[in-house]
Formats: C-alpha cells, sequence, structure tokens
C-alpha cells in the first residue's frame, strides 16, 4: 500500500492518476479507482456504495452483491485474492474509511491519497508513505506553460517564475492562474503577478467558482475539531513567518502542550509544516486564509506580549546580572509560560532564529499603533545587536525611535537612540549617529534613568574617539561611571571603565589603562563572570601590560583572554585579543586560532 499525502490542492489525485495510467499495463485485471470524499460539501460515500462501484467491475453482477457492508467487503476480498489490480482510494479522511476497502490480495496495489498523514495506516497496515510537496519555480513555470503555450510564458520568463512564487508552488493555484490567463489571452502575465501581489486579493483573484484555494482550505478546516479550528483562525494573526509551541499558545490564549496538540492536528491535515522540534510555518496562502477568518481580536495583543516576555527572558539569560532593560507595559498579557533558556549560548542561538520573526512582531505592534510594544520587541535585542549580528539594524530601529516618540517616552526615547547611535557609529556613518547620541543622555536623565545616561555617554565616546576627540570620549566614560557608581549599577560602570580603558590605550596612556582594566575586573568576582566582558577587560589589560614592556604577562593575560573566549563561544572576543597577540608573536598555533575564530565570527554574523 503507498500513502500519497500533502496538503489541498498540491496535486495528489493528478500524480496518482498519471502514475496509474503509465503502468496500466501492470495491472492487467483492472484498476479501481473511488473517491471517499473525506473533505468534500457533499458527504461521504458508505463502504457499500464502493464496494457497489468495485464488485460489477470485476464480474459480479448487481443482484448479487450482499446487502451488507460487511458481506460485500468480504466477497470484495476473496476476488480480489488472487488477481493483479490497482485500488485507488482518493481523498480518503481517516483510516477507518480505507481499511474496509483494502483488497488484500498479495498481487494487489493500493494507493492512497489523503491530505491526513494517517499514521495509523503506517503502523498497522504497512503503508508506505509518499508526501508530495509544492513545485519549485522551474517546475511551477512549467505547469503554466502546459496550459498557456510556451510561447506565452517564454515571452516572460521573469514574470512567470513570479508567478510560481506569489502561488506559493501549489498547482491547484497555479491551475486557477494559468485559467484566468488562458481566458483573458490579452492579459500579460506581468499584470497577474501584479494584480496577485496585493495579499488582500490573492486569495480571492486564486478562486474559481467553488473549486479554489479557499474553497480547498475550507473542506480540510472543515474536518478538524471545533477548538483545532478556531486556534487556526488565530495563527493568522501571527506576523511572522514560523512560530513555536509558546507562540501558538499566546496567540490561543492556552497553555503551550495544548498548543502543540493543535499544531500536530494541523500539521497533520497539511495545513502546516513542522521544520524542526519546535518550528512550524505555514504555506504563504495557507496563511492569507487563515487572515480571512474572524479570529479573537486579542490574538495579536497576546503574541506581542509573548514576544515581549521571551525577548526579554532571553536578554537575561545572554547577560545574566543585567537589570531588565525596561519595566513590562500597561496592560500586559501575561503568557502562560515564558520559555526558559539554559544559558546565554541557547538564549543567543534563538534570538538569531528569531530575528526576522521578532522584527516583524515590531512592525506589526507599529501598525497596530500599540507603540509600548514596538520599542519594547526592538530593545529587547539588544544582545544579538551587540554581539553577534551588527549589521542591518538601524531601519528596524529607526521604527522603533519613531514609536518611542509616538508615546512620548523619554526613557524609552534615549534607550532606542544609544543603540541606533552604537549602530550607527559601527557601520562607520559616525556623525549621524552623533546627533542621536548628544539627544539620549539628556532624554534619559529627565526619564530619571542614570543607566541609560551612563550607556548612552559611553556609545557617545565611540563617537566621539571615532572622529578624533579621544579627550571628550574620556570624560564622557568617567561622568558615565560615576553616574553608574552612584546608582549601585557594577555592570554599567565596568562598561565604562572598559571603553575608558580601550579610550586610553588608543592614547597610549598604557598605565592609565591597566589601572582602569583592573579596576573593572575587580568590580565582580571572576567566577560570578563567565560574560563577554571579562573577555574584552583582560585582553584590555594584555595589551597595556605589551604597552608597558612587560611581554610575557602581557601574552599570558591575552591568550587567558582568547582561550576563555573560544571555549565560551565568543569568536570576537578571541578574534580581538588573537590579533593583539600577532602583533608580537609570531607562533603558528596563535595564527591558526585567529583563522578558525575569524571564520567562525563571519559565519555567525551572516544576517541570512
Amino acid at each position: 500500500m503507498c500513502l500519497v499525502t500533502g496538503p489541498a490542492g498540491v496535486g495528489k489525485t493528478a500524480v496518482v492518476v498519471q502514475w496509474a495510467h503509465r503502468n496500466r499495463a501492470a495491472f492487467p485485471d483492472g484498476r479501481l479507482y473511488a473517491d471517499l470524499r473525506g473533505f468534500a460539501d457533499t458527504g461521504e460515500p458508505s463502504v457499500l456504495d464502493v464496494l457497489r462501484e468495485f464488485l460489477p467491475a470485476l464480474g459480479v453482477p448487481p443482484r448479487r452483491i450482499p446487502e451488507s457492508a460487511n458481506g460485500a467487503a468480504a466477497l470484495f476480498r476473496s476476488l480480489a485474492a488472487e488477481r493483479q489490480l490497482l485500488v485507488v482510494l482518493d481523498n480518503v479522511r481517516d483510516s477507518e474509511q480505507v481499511r474496509p476497502l483494502l483488497p488484500g490480495g498479495a498481487r494487489c496495489v493500493t494507493v492512497v491519497t489523503s491530505r491526513n498523514r494517517l499514521r495509523g495506516l503506517i503502523a498497522s497496515d504497512a503503508a508506505r508513505p509518499l508526501p508530495v510537496d509544492v513545485l519549485g519555480p522551474k517546475d511551477g513555470t512549467a505547469l503554466l506553460a502546459g496550459v498557456l503555450g510556451q510561447e506565452r510564458v517564454l515571452a516572460e520568463p521573469v514574470a512567470a517564475r513570479r508567478l510560481a512564487e506569489l502561488c506559493g508552488g501549489l498547482p491547484l493555484a497555479l491551475r486557477v492562474v494559468a485559467a484566468r490567463l488562458a481566458d483573458h489571452p490579452q492579459w500579460t502575465l506581468a499584470a497577474m503577478a501584479a494584480e496577485l501581489s496585493d495579499e488582500s486579493r490573492r486569495s480571492v483573484l486564486l478562486d474559481v467558482e467553488d473549486t479554489g484555494v479557499r474553497a480547498a482550505l475550507r473542506l480540510t478546516l472543515r474536518q478538524l475539531p471545533e477548538a483545532v479550528g478556531r486556534h487556526f483562525a488565530q495563527l493568522g494573526r501571527h506576523p511572522g513567518t514560523h512560530l513555536d509551541r509558546y507562540a501558538a499558545a499566546a496567540l490561543a490564549g492556552t497553555d503551550p502542550d495544548t498548543a502543540e496538540a493543535s499544531l500536530e492536528r494541523m500539521a497533520a491535515a497539511h495545513l502546516l509544516t513542522r521544520t524542526a522540534p519546535d518550528r512550524w510555518t505555514l504555506h504563504d496562502l495557507v496563511r492569507l486564509y487563515a487572515r480571512g477568518l474572524d479570529a479573537d481580536p486579542e490574538a495579536l495583543p497576546r503574541v506581542l506580549d509573548h514576544c515581549v516576555a521571551t525577548a526579554l527572558a532571553a536578554a537575561q539569560a545572554a547577560e545574566p546580572g543585567d537589570e531588565p532593560c525596561f519595566a513590562l507595559p500597561d496592560g500586559f498579557r501575561e503568557p502562560h509560560t515564558v520559555r526558559e533558556f539554559a544559558d546565554r549560548s541557547a538564549a543567543m542561538d534563538w534570538y538569531a532564529a528569531e530575528r526576522e520573526d521578532l522584527a516583524l512582531a515590531a512592525g506589526a505592534a507599529d501598525a497596530a499603533g500599540l507603540h509600548d510594544r514596538t520599542w519594547r520587541i526592538v530593545l529587547a535585542l539588544w544582545p544579538l545587536v551587540v554581539w553577534r549580528v551588527r549589521d542591518g539594524w538601524a531601519p528596524l530601529l529607526q521604527t522603533a525611535l519613531r514609536a518611542a516618540r509616538s508615546a512620548d517616552d523619554p526613557y524609552a526615547q534615549a534607550r532606542v537612540l544609544a543603540l541606533l547611535g552604537w549602530v550607527l557609529t559601527e557601520e562607520g556613518r559616525t556623525a549621524e549617529a552623533l546627533a542621536h547620541l548628544e539627544a539620549a543622555p539628556p532624554l534619559a536623565a529627565r526619564a530619571g534613568d542614570p543607566r541609560g545616561e551612563a550607556t548612552a555617554l559611553v556609545n557617545l565616546s565611540l563617537a566621539q574617539a571615532a572622529l578624533g576627540g579621544t579627550d571628550e570620549a574620556v570624560q564622557g566614560c568617567l561622568r558615565a561611571a560615576d553616574l553608574a557608581r552612584t546608582a549601585g549599577d557594577g555592570n554599567t560602570e565596568r562598561l565604562a571603565l572598559h571603553h575608558l580603558a580601550r579610550h586610553q590605550l588608543a592614547a597610549r596612556d598604557w598605565q592609565s589603562a591597566l589601572d582602569t582594566a583592573h579596576a573593572a575586573l575587580a568590580l565582580t568576582p571572576p567566577r560570578e563572570d563567565p560574560s563577554a566582558g571579562r573577555v574584552l577587560l583582560v585582553t584590555a589589560a594584555g595589551e597595556a601590560l605589551l604597552g608597558l614592556g612587560d611581554e610575557a604577562e602581557g601574552i599570558r593575560r591575552l591568550d587567558a583572554a582568547a582561550r576563555e573566549a573560544e571555549s565560551s563561544g565568543f569568536d570576537e572576543g578571541a578574534v580581538r585579543a588573537l590579533e593583539v597577540l600577532l602583533r608580537v608573536s609570531a607562533q603558528d598555533g596563535f595564527r591558526e586560532r585567529h583563522e578558525a575564530a575569524a571564520r567562525r565570527l563571519a559565519a555567525g554574523a551572516d544576517p541570512g
């Protein structure tokens, strides 16, 4: 038995019918086909109805067909036992619908098609699964050419490929498009692609009478339990392209275990795809259909607050000991369960995987006028911004800044300006950065946020130093360290001292740099400080020792910093320490380690 599965409209029936036709010689005793209408509006045929079609094809006169389903099934099995038959059972809803219709003969082949996975047939009846996936751009274009003709498609190859992409490779959608274009030969493929690019109209355009994409999805959805159907509608409010069980729980207002069970039912019906152990995605056309369904208006605010809570938890795991970078907003909807992160590495990996979806969530919050959520989602990404992915953040931070200004929140404005200014400095847009960074400290002071003011001053010092203002940079870091010390914020004080040491190194003030690095390291005992900050401070101390002429101790410190960075996965820190080492030592081991860390850093920084 072969079990052909796939989402509605993917072409399961067409695949099986074409295969059966090509292989008809292999079944000299006949080919039997039944549409079990497991997802149709018209209702399913009974087992007896199907057998009343099958048995006459095997030579049984209608008057000799038993009146009971069990009797007819027994007769069918006995007749099929010695025959070489192909039995196609199309559009099957569940395993129980199939079993009375299985021929059982060793020389018979049964092919079942379904939108559901029918694990029962695999486990109990040894069915061999054959999933059918959507078409790639090349095959999608070929399907269009088969209906419209090669000449028309070759005249607009780019538009044809775009149509295949907009249809998500779904054969049903492509055939609907092809039918529309065939009915209107004066239409260009580019014009149709432009129409389909409008998401609000796409699902309408991809329907022909009652046989289009929406009709197919509606019938699939009708077979699911009511609670799962409601949950599916909530998924349409998810702003991202992927979701996990925690996001699904937030959308439905339930717990992650219940949400995961619901997701499994949807995946079994091919309404979504599981791409990783805890990661699902919806086909683009399925997502558009879900967005058109009635859903709880609280679904979007709930999932946005889930994003806020999870990103904040990730920031706490990535930078243990740091104070949260913001308080929760008014009216915050507490998720049933917030994802826990075992360590810094787990948090950073989650950030990297969710970067695009969190950006989409921030955009959705902004579009909905939920400005206090917008800037929080963006700001909670700061560990990824600072430590792993350095480029491409400015547009998202500009969105956060607009949201903070719309909310008239000086705290938010100062925090976002400080991070945006730092990003622009890293990108070499120093003059632009300076304008943002100079505005941040007074806003933080107005908001009563000494930690934010100190951070803004530190980031301002980097732009000043890049423009040659080392003295200004030193004074800014001294002021930042004083602010943090007065506020009792050891982490921010240490950050200020670290950058002060860097500025002193740039000024070749070796002794001051060494003293500053030691003062920063003394703020937290090493056993309580596994963070990247320690690596950078030990590197600064090692560089200062080299400047003072203590080469042996300088090399020892730098090697220790590099090894700690390598063991913790802090590749940027390893690269920095090893670069300084290579200035004074030509050891092959240092060079090899530097090249390896640089490769890892380049790979990890790739936002794609």
